[in-house]
């Protein structure tokens, strides 16, 4: 693409609104901006859309969201699936509505059902609402926990789940096919009702959602019992805020505090640096609550509720879990209790990513349990309950991965902060009741079976030269292997795109069944590891890291090792 003839064209063609043509103006003398915003079409990638809101053909606006709105249209259209409809909804971002909109605008010119909800919702109540109406899509206009900059656009099948290949594939070819945005049909919100086309939807399916997260609790009358444990919940400004406190409420904890200052929705999220609830800062006017009201627990979810972030009472101090704890200690939780009521379905299932804790493979091993591995993204778990559905070879209890998120039960195909909140907040009813914290439970689950320790690791590379350096990085390990890392000899590498695991001693290499993925993997001594992707989400290399040493300060020194010879 010739950068500064679409930018004249975006200036100068009365299609685009005045709005935006102003916006461009401003910036004629800045040529770096004008390259940047032009020089290449926001992609539309496996994760939909995600990037800076602004004027441009490489941003999020109304334009970019208009046609990939059509080519999702296309797509549906060659379905047959016109009548079965889509599920949209959106989060607290600037503009998140407004795309949630002139989607269902454009779906609803292409005859295409859809049913938005009137107000903000977190991601889980949508995956659930897709199989509730039986849709042939969803869409989730939300960019996460990216700062307030940017915005994105996931899209969902029927089965709930993020769309995975073939679909994502055949969708991403729809999208590209849409060569002008003036190919791109409309019809106002009056006429799409006229015509049927048009539904709002609401409490009527959080209401039903809500009673399937209570399917999942299981010491009910332990709530009773501790009721007023004390619990501070943070939204950070996002769609958490009324589910959580709900949840929290029906199923009997009367000592919840909300941090008020990040209880309304807010896109410019002005309390944090960025909504994120893995990062430490975003906890700091929790933190202040849980002093003055003594909480045991303080919790915090991301813009669209997928994500969970949490800390915990250690003594008079409160520390943070890192993703992997928080899900280790659900799932112990859940196992444990599940054992005492003999209730562990015929072969059942955990399923986590590749690079989250491998301390699960002791706890599934206690319990009789299957442990599954899948790519990075939560979709591939998804994809992974639906196929245990129709195969019947597994039953699906619990899916994590080390970014924050997890699942428990079949109700969405999604990370749900939503659950992952009730059944957290019920452990610590549960470990109080037998006179522990959440935090001796953990030393508890650590003695048992080992000192496992992660962390992540990320270099940002924005802009134009981003992509490049990230993708030379990855080539040049690729290309040359490490023998060591730190102290530590290299067993084994796996290499998720060319599909293989080569053994270091015995040169053999074997073949590895899942799809091809941009991921290095590097099994080391002592049952540490290491594994490098790219974001799929953001200008981000990620160094994963995992050691395992003979008490706590052991595995803490191993892992600051491994990450200070990254």
């Amino acid at each position: 693409m010739l950068y500064k003839e679409e930018y004249e064209k975006w200036c100068t063609d009365l299609f685009f609104d005045e709005k935006t043509r102003e916006e461009l103006l401003q910036i004629k003398n800045d040529e770096r901006e004008i390259k940047d915003r032009f020089y290449k079409e926001l992609e539309f990638g496996t994760a939909g859309l995600r990037g800076v809101m602004g004027a441009g053909t490489n941003r999020m606006n109304e334009y970019t969201v208009g046609k990939a709105s059509q080519g999702l249209a296309n797509f549906i259209k060659n379905k047959n699936g016109k009548e079965k409809g889509v599920v949209i909804s959106y989060d607290s971002r600037n503009n998140s509505k407004k795309y949630g909109e002139i989607a269902a605008n454009v779906l609803n010119a292409n005859g295409i059902k859809t049913y938005i909800f009137k107000e903000i919702t977190p991601v889980p109540e949508l995956s659930y609402s897709v199989r509730k109406l039986k849709a042939i899509a969803g869409i989730m206009i939300t960019a996460s926990h990216n700062p307030p900059k940017y915005n994105g656009y996931k899209v969902y099948g029927e089965d709930g789940s993020q769309i995975t290949s073939p679909i994502d594939k055949e969708i991403m070819e729809e999208v590209k096919k849409v060569k002008s945005y003036k190919e791109v049909q409309k019809i106002s919100k009056e006429q799409a009702k006229k015509e049927g086309l048009f539904f709002e939807i609401g409490k009527e399916i959080e209401d039903c959602y809500i009673e399937e997260i209570k399917k999942q609790l299981l010491n009910k009358e332990i709530i009773k019992k501790q009721e007023n444990v004390s619990i501070v919940y943070t939204p950070l400004h996002g769609s958490g805020n009324i589910p959580v406190q709900r949840i929290l409420k029906e199923i009997g904890f009367k000592n919840v505090h909300i941090v008020k200052e990040q209880e309304m929705p807010d896109g410019n999220f002005p309390t944090v640096k960025y909504p994120n609830p893995e990062d430490k800062n975003a906890f700091n006017l929790a933190i202040d609550l849980a002093k003055k009201v003594d909480a045991e627990i303080v919790l915090a979810t991301d813009p669209d509720a997928d994500r969970l972030g949490v800390f915990i009472k250690k003594n008079k101090e409160y520390i943070p879990l890192t993703g992997n704890m928080s899900a280790l200690l659900i799932l112990e939780y859940i196992l444990s209790q599940r054992k005492e009521k003999n209730n562990i379905p015929k072969n059942a299932v955990v399923v986590k990513s590749v690079v989250s804790s491998t301390m699960a493979e002791p706890i599934c091993k206690r319990y009789n349990v299957n442990l599954l591995e899948v790519l990075t993204g939560f979709k591939y778990i998804g994809e992974k309950i639906k196929e245990f559905e129709q195969t019947k070879e597994y039953n699906f209890i619990f899916g994590y991965e080390e970014s924050y998120g997890c699942l428990a039960g079949t109700h969405a195909r999604d990370k749900d902060a939503i659950v992952a909140v009730m059944l957290l907040c019920e452990a610590v009813a549960y470990y109080k009741e037998r006179g522990i914290t959440l935090w001796e439970q953990l030393i508890n689950m650590y003695e048992s079976y080992g000192y496992y320790k992660e962390g992540v690791k990320q270099v940002t590379l924005e802009g134009i030269d981003g992509a490049d350096k990230i993708k030379n990085i990855i080539s040049n390990l690729r290309e040359n292997p490490p023998k060591k890392i730190s102290n530590y000899k290299v067993k084994r590498i796996r290499d998720y795109e060319k599909q293989t695991i080569y053994d270091c001693e015995t040169k053999e290499i074997t073949k590895i069944n899942m799809p091809i993925s941009n991921v290095l993997y590097y099994e080391l001594e002592n049952d540490n590891w290491i594994a490098v992707r790219p974001s799929g989400t953001e200008p981000k290399i990620k160094y994963y890291i995992g050691a395992k040493g003979s008490s706590l300060e052991d595995a803490d020194e191993r892992l600051r090792e491994l990450e200070d010879n990254i």
